[in-house]
């Protein structure tokens, strides 16, 4: 069941996308975590790619905010989600070895949910043990209204 004890780890494509536009997964996503629904899962490693993907200009032209409005939201996340150590490096072989971080996130957090737009860039057979589910923020999204709204 999931409830306001579910804690998540999001990849950057799914924040670039709750940011770029106020309608669709993502952005409900987004507003679950602002409204303390949902836990997200930071670790310093996933916070600064957050911090590069979404503080480069064509990003900021993208979503049509400011470089003010990016820290504003960042510290608004930090402040409200579980600040997550890593100690032990998880490496699974994915394609993407940047994905690592947010599998290692996830892990160490002992999140439910990794979300991600690109499910198949996480597609492996050890992360099957893992304790979370690798799901897109549409299946999440269809999840949380099932058991929630």
């Amino acid at each position: 069941m999931l409830s306001c004890t579910v804690r998540v780890t999001i990849d950057t494509n799914v924040l670039f996308a709750a940011l770029k536009s106020r309608s669709g997964a993502s952005h409900y996503i987004l507003r679950l975590i602002i409204a303390e629904k949902i836990q997200l899962a930071v670790s310093v490693s996933t916070f600064l790619e957050y911090w590069d993907v979404l503080s480069r200009q064509d990003t900021l032209e993208q979503v049509e905010l400011n470089l003010k409005d990016i820290e504003d939201i960042l510290d608004l996340l930090v402040l409200l989600a579980q600040k997550q150590n890593i100690y032990f490096l998880q490496r699974p072989n994915l394609i993407d070895e940047k994905d690592n971080m947010f599998i290692e996130c996830a892990f160490a957090s002992q999140s439910e949910y990794l979300i991600t737009s690109n499910t198949r860039d996480f597609i492996s057979g050890e992360l099957e043990s893992a304790g979370f589910k690798v799901i897109t923020p549409g299946e999440f999204v269809q999840l949380w209204r099932q058991e929630n709204e």
